[in-house]
């Protein structure tokens, strides 16, 4: 994971902003009620993971959907997954789990959203078969997209089929940096019903915005594979507990790293601060237990 990496993690203030006035008001007309809570990692590569899998693990996702509720799904960027695959999928995970597939670079690097009707199609056919499965698609638009290209984005986003639950990431400074109206953004987003992903990046702090545009809260965090990754966490669990109080239906969150192996460790320890503090009960995934040393 190359996005926001940086020498010296160290260096970074990692403070999350102040919550933006209007979530509050936007929360206010939630449905009340415990939320829906999915916290995993982004992948189930054995070859990223490493000591997750016990050895002999043969069936990665059927392992992976034993310990954790749901998978932040990177491989749909790069691939069109035949459906034979997707509905492998499907068969291989129990019926509480949820994916978070991303849409095809295609889409949304390629195309550059313009003239995408059809690939969008294509994508919705196959993923379509994760049925109830499917948790939320997420569009994530490249560095250099940014509020120049406003007309074909909100074209894009004002044709997006309802039945499909969408959030949206974005990249570039000039959405947040206050040279572009960014209530304009919120507008379309929150009339269209589509959900603005936090990104936490060290890198990226300028991406790093509090502005929920759906009683949903969709964040993807970058670790740096250091110790601050868990106080970090624990300004995140202070915050989603904000939220959680004031009425949010749904949180996704999926832990990235520069080393992806550490990546379950974090995701257990968020789930952890969750059943310890609010009371819910959501699986801690099991760690392997180590080999003896050999003598």
């Amino acid at each position: 994971m190359k996005f926001g990496k940086v020498d010296n993690p160290d260096d970074i203030d990692f403070k999350l902003p102040n919550d933006a006035t209007a979530n509050k008001k936007l929360l206010k007309d939630a449905k009340k009620g415990k939320p829906n809570i999915y916290i995993g990692c982004a992948k189930w590569n054995k070859a990223d993971l490493k000591s997750f899998y016990p050895k002999g693990t043969k069936d990665e996702l059927g392992y992976y959907a034993t310990q954790f509720n749901s998978i932040e799904l990177n491989a749909t960027f790069y691939n069109n997954f035949p459906v034979e695959t997707i509905e492998s999928w499907y068969n291989k995970t129990p019926a509480e789990f949820r994916f978070f597939p991303k849409l095809h670079q295609g889409i949304s690097h390629w195309k550059r959203l313009k003239d995408a009707k059809e690939p969008t199609e294509v994508f919705l056919d196959g993923i379509s078969h994760l049925q109830e499965k499917l948790g939320m698609l997420f569009l994530q638009m490249p560095d250099n997209f940014g509020p120049k290209n406003w007309d074909v984005l909100k074209g894009y986003l004002e044709e997006w089929p309802s039945g499909f639950p969408l959030a949206l990431e974005l990249r570039h400074t000039g959405w947040y940096d206050g040279s572009f109206d960014s209530e304009e953004l919120y507008a379309v987003l929150e009339k269209n019903n589509i959900t603005h992903i936090v990104t936490d990046s060290a890198g990226r702090r300028d991406l790093l915005h509090m502005r929920l545009t759906t009683p949903t809260a969709f964040v993807r965090y970058n670790g740096a594979n250091v110790d601050s990754d868990y106080t970090r966490l624990d300004d995140w669990f202070e915050r989603l507990k904000l939220w959680v109080e004031e009425g949010i239906e749904n949180i996704y969150f999926f832990v990235h790293q520069n080393h992806e192996e550490a990546s379950p460790l974090l995701s257990a320890y968020l789930i952890g601060q969750f059943n310890e503090k609010l009371g819910t009960e959501l699986k801690v995934p099991a760690q392997p237990t180590p080999a003896p040393a050999k003598k």
